[in-house]
């Protein structure tokens, strides 16, 4: 199946996908956006996962999450979006690993959020379902 052969998606799929897609956007609003401002709770917690507790350091690190998440959004370059945002949750995964956080609950959310990411791009994008046709 090529990508214009994908078929297109029920409104239920549709939605779904939407909505899965939103939860992601507004988490990595949130993540983002409590990076920008110099808050203490921010630092002392990239102090605690190991990343210097530079106030900049978080700003960029938030930057990076919230263009990636615009471009996430936007369904133009949702696909680069995407990729981008993987490669965050990469980051975060790694430096969970990195410090011995429990696995469940620390260490797997970025596998989890990047599961939730791609489903619900692949629900709401015909080119997606095109690349990873899961059906005949």
């Amino acid at each position: 199946m090529s990508i214009s052969e994908a078929a297109p998606a029920s409104k239920g799929a549709l939605w779904t996908g939407r909505a899965l897609s939103a939860v992601v956007v507004l988490f990595m609003i949130f993540d983002g956006v409590i990076k920008l401002p110099p808050l203490d709770i921010v630092t002392q917690t990239m102090t605690e996962l190991g990343w210097p507790s530079d106030a900049n350091v978080a700003r960029l690190i938030g930057v990076i999450g919230l263009v990636s998440t615009v471009l996430y959004a936007v369904p133009r370059t949702s696909v680069l979006g995407a990729i981008l945002l993987t490669a965050y949750m990469g980051g975060a995964i790694s430096t969970h690993v990195r410090i011995g956080n429990p696995l469940f609950s620390h260490t797997l959310f970025g596998v989890y959020l990047g599961v939730i990411l791609w489903g619900g791009l692949y629900l709401r994008d015909p080119r997606v379902r095109g690349l990873i046709p899961f059906s005949r």
